[in-house]
C-alpha cells in the first residue's frame, strides 16, 4: 500500500500526539489511540488527518455514527478532501455512491509513484497490462486485422506498465495520469511521446476526433463509478475500426459498488450496457484477476470494444 497521506496540524505538540496515536492504532489499542488523537483534535480542531484517522478507528471500533462525525469533519477542514473521507462516508451508508475526489486520487498516486512497479509487480502479482495486450492481439487475430496501432492513448498510464506490454504495436504513445509522480516515472521510461498530467475524461476531452487507433486503460477504470462519460470520450477520438480495451474489478450483483479497496467494482452486465450505450461494438468481455489482494484474487473483467 501506499505510504500513508499526513497534513500537518502546524501544532508541534498536536503532531506529535497523532503520531503516537497511529502507533497504538497500528499496535491494536484502538480506544488509547482515539483518546490521544482526541486530544490533538483539542489543541488542533482543524486537523484533517488526526478527523480523517479518527474517522477509522471509530469505524474499527464499531461506532458508525462517530465515525460518520469524524469523517464529517476530515472533509470540512479539506474540502479537497485528499484523505478521501467521502469514500468512507460511501461505505457507511452516509452518502450515495459518486465519483472519487480527485484530489485523493492524485495524492494517492503521488505518494505510491516511486515504488508503484516494485509493489504491484512482486508483491499483487499485477498482470493488467498483460491481460490487456492478450485479449486485443486475441480480438484483431479473430478479425483478421493487423495488431499494430499508429496512435495509442494510455489513460491513467501510471509508470508506463501498459506502454511497456505494447511497446512493438504502437507507434505513437500518449500517456494520460492525473499523478505528477506517475507522469515523472513514466517519462522515464522513453516509452511515451507525450505525457500529459489530467484526469482521464478532461485528458480524452482535449483530443481531436478520430485521432487515435487504439485507447487502453489497466485498472484505472476503477476509479471511476459511472463509466458513461470516458466511454463517450473514447469514442469520440477513436477513429474508425480503432479499438478501446480496459480491465475493471467486478462482483456478482448488479450495477456498481465501491469495495473494501476503495476501488469501484462494475458488473459485467453494467459493462456490457454501458458499452452499448456508448456506440461501441463489443467484442470480448471475459474474467480475468488483474491483481493478488489480502492473498486472494481481485475479481476481474477484461475488456475489448471496437469503434465501428
Amino acid at each position: 500500500m501506499p505510504l500513508r497521506l499526513f497534513l500537518t496540524s502546524g501544532d508541534l505538540i498536536a503532531d506529535r500526539r497523532f503520531e503516537f496515536a497511529r502507533d497504538l492504532q497500528l499496535k491494536g489499542d484502538l480506544p488509547a489511540a482515539a483518546d490521544l488523537i482526541e486530544q490533538a483534535i483539542e489543541l488542533a480542531p482543524n486537523f484533517t488527518s488526526a478527523w480523517f484517522t479518527l474517522g477509522e478507528i471509530r469505524q474499527q471500533l464499531g461506532e458508525r455514527d462517530k465515525a460518520i462525525a469524524a469523517f464529517r469533519k476530515s472533509r470540512e477542514s479539506d474540502p479537497d478532501d485528499q484523505h478521501g473521507a467521502h469514500l468512507h462516508l460511501i461505505r457507511l451508508g452516509d452518502e450515495r455512491l459518486s465519483e472519487m475526489p480527485k484530489a485523493y486520487v492524485q495524492a494517492l498516486f503521488d505518494q505510491y509513484a516511486p515504488r508503484f512497479e516494485h509493489i504491484l509487480i512482486n508483491d499483487l502479482d499485477y498482470r493488467a497490462p498483460s491481460l490487456i495486450f492478450k485479449a486485443v492481439v486475441a480480438a484483431r487475430v479473430a478479425a483478421k486485422k493487423p495488431a499494430f496501432f499508429k496512435r495509442t492513448i494510455d489513460l491513467g498510464c501510471g509508470t508506463g506498465l501498459a506502454a511497456a506490454a505494447f511497446a512493438r504495436q504502437v507507434d505513437h504513445f500518449i500517456g494520460i495520469d492525473l499523478s505528477p509522480g506517475m507522469i515523472k516515472e513514466a517519462r522515464a521510461t522513453g516509452l511515451y511521446a507525450e505525457l500529459e498530467i489530467a484526469d482521464m475524461i478532461e485528458g480524452l476531452r482535449a483530443k481531436s476526433d478520430a485521432s487515435a487507433n487504439l485507447v487502453v486503460a489497466a485498472d484505472a477504470f476503477v476509479y471511476l463509478s459511472d463509466l458513461a462519460p470516458v466511454l463517450s470520450e473514447a469514442k469520440r477520438v477513436l477513429a474508425s475500426g480503432g479499438v478501446l480495451a480496459f480491465t475493471l474489478e467486478t462482483h456478482d450483483g448488479d450495477g456498481i459498488m465501491l469495495g473494501d479497496g476503495l476501488r469501484y467494482a462494475h458488473s459485467a452486465e453494467y459493462v456490457r450496457g454501458a458499452i452499448s450505450k456508448a456506440g461501441l461494438k463489443l467484442l470480448s468481455l471475459e474474467p480475468a484477476s488483474p491483481r493478488i489482494e489480502n492473498n486472494e484474487p481481485v475479481r476481474g473483467l477484461v475488456v475489448v470494444a471496437e469503434k465501428t
